[in-house]
């Protein structure tokens, strides 16, 4: 079983690339700036006279900081081109890596990644962990912080010792568990794991440094384990997904098994870091109620020591889900709330009706449009920064959907990110805010009607 042997080399640090690796399929993942007239020429590696020139490559990755290192590798894994761990040990398989994506773009193959290319990388892997919405989340249960595609296991449970996330159909399924019991240690856990549940195939298996690995066949589905042990402790993480979606899910589950952080202080997202966000963070609401219920998109939302409401003074986050966060702000009565209670709409050519970033406007906070169709890859074209939160509206002046974008990370006023969007539709949004037990408001349809129902969401971080 070639799949689950380059995972498990990938869980082990052993940091194989196959032979024959196939050229992976050319992305088109998402937009990429590469029509510079002039690439930055690689970076010349050194090379000690009569040594081969596979060998001087790596030296060129020496200065960079090992978390960029490591970043590069994360990314190469997205993109299906690397099956190693991202440690920011850059060897001549992860180079070898860095090669196949080069040709798969019909860039110069140097094992060296211009700026261009760079961005290029990070672009499509950010593009695929935004399609099936991975994020980091902390598992209650065991205490481990777990990377989840949350667009693609949307059920949560728990589970006699850990939480399982899981498809709508159970194609995908993503399970921790944490074991603390007499007599329990990694190597016994390792021969336990191997035989239940008793219709385990296992393809490889190794057991080394504090952590154990397990790939192989589970009734039709293939299956990945991998767990570690601290202070008598063992917590591990379980993948399992049917063979039918194993060329868009492979990938994903090496990414879990990458990211997964049992303890803290482990897990490649320790070593990589966050990306930075803004200390001051602007975005759009749509009020729902005409006492102060608001939602939003949930990024903008996320590290805010202090979130407002423009004109309206602070808002307390009452709960999240997925891509939407709810919000309360108190003590008013001029809010108008939006029409989200209507029949169907069409969701391919909308206007979006936000309040653009105060940068983008000579610090106003002016309510503004802007059209955009909606496609497979998202809002196209992508509105500017101010509008995550916006409502976006059919042809009928009915809401469709509230708009999420991917969060800017340092964006200025002289270079100013503008994000992948796409948006989260009314049905979505009302099947939440009847879980929250919040009664979505009837009313006139309209651009100008959309336009009184939006409000300005700032987040400010420390």
């Amino acid at each position: 079983m070639r799949v689950a042997g380059v995972i498990l080399a990938a869980a082990l640090s052993l940091v194989v690339v196959p032979a024959d690796l196939p050229a992976a399929q050319a992305q088109s993942d998402a937009p990429v700036r590469l029509a510079e007239k002039k690439r930055k020429a690689a970076p010349k590696p050194v090379r000690k006279k009569g040594e081969p020139k596979s060998q001087g490559v790596p030296s060129a990755y020496a200065g960079m900081p090992v978390a960029e290192r490591a970043a590069i590798q994360f990314d190469l894994n997205w993109t299906n081109h690397y099956s190693g761990q991202a440690t920011g040990e850059f060897n001549d398989r992860a180079v070898a890596a860095v090669k196949a994506f080069q040709k798969d773009r019909s860039f110069r193959v140097t094992g060296v990644l211009t700026d261009s290319e760079r961005e290029a990388l990070a672009a499509a892997a950010a593009s695929r962990r935004e399609r099936v919405g991975w994020r980091m989340v902390e598992d209650r249960a065991t205490g481990a912080q777990v990377g989840l595609p949350l667009k693609l296991v949307t059920h949560e449970s728990r589970v006699r010792s850990g939480t399982r996330w899981q498809s709508a159909q159970g194609q995908l399924q993503i399970e921790t568990f944490r074991i603390r019991e007499p007599g329990a240690t990694l190597a016994t856990v390792f021969e336990d794991q191997k035989k239940e549940p008793p219709n385990r195939q296992i393809g490889s298996s190794a057991l080394r440094n504090g952590h154990f690995v397990l790939t192989g066949m589970q009734g039709l589905k293939r299956f990945l384990v991998r767990a570690e042990v601290r202070d008598l402790e063992i917590r591990g993480v379980t993948v399992l997904y049917d063979q039918a979606i194993e060329s868009t899910t492979d990938y994903v589950g090496l990414a879990v098994l990458s990211a997964f952080a049992p303890f803290p202080g482990s897990g490649v997202m320790a070593l990589i870091g966050p990306p930075s966000r803004r200390k001051i963070e602007y975005g759009t609401g749509i009020v729902v109620t005409a006492d102060g219920h608001v939602v939003t998109d949930r990024q903008l939302t996320e590290g805010c020591n202090v979130l407002q409401i423009a004109g309206h003074g602070d808002a307390s986050r009452l709960t999240e889900q997925g891509s939407i966060a709810l919000l309360r702000v108190f003590g008013i009565a001029a809010l108008t709330p939006a029409a989200l209670v209507h029949d169907g709409v069409r969701i391919s050519e909308l206007t979006l009706v936000g309040i653009a970033d105060p940068q983008a406007q000579g610090g106003a906070r002016a309510v503004s449009t802007a059209t955009a169709q909606l496609g497979g890859e998202g809002l196209d074209p992508a509105p500017q920064l101010g509008f995550a939160g916006a409502a976006a509206i059919d042809s009928q002046g009915r809401i469709a959907g509230m708009v999420s974008l991917k969060s800017p990370v340092l964006a200025t006023a002289e270079a100013t990110t503008v994000p992948q969007a796409t948006i989260v539709p009314i049905a979505t949004l009302r099947e939440f805010l009847d879980a929250q037990n919040v009664k979505a408001s009837t009313g006139a349809p309209g651009i100008d009607a959309a336009k009184a129902s939006v409000v300005r969401v700032i987040c400010v971080r420390r």
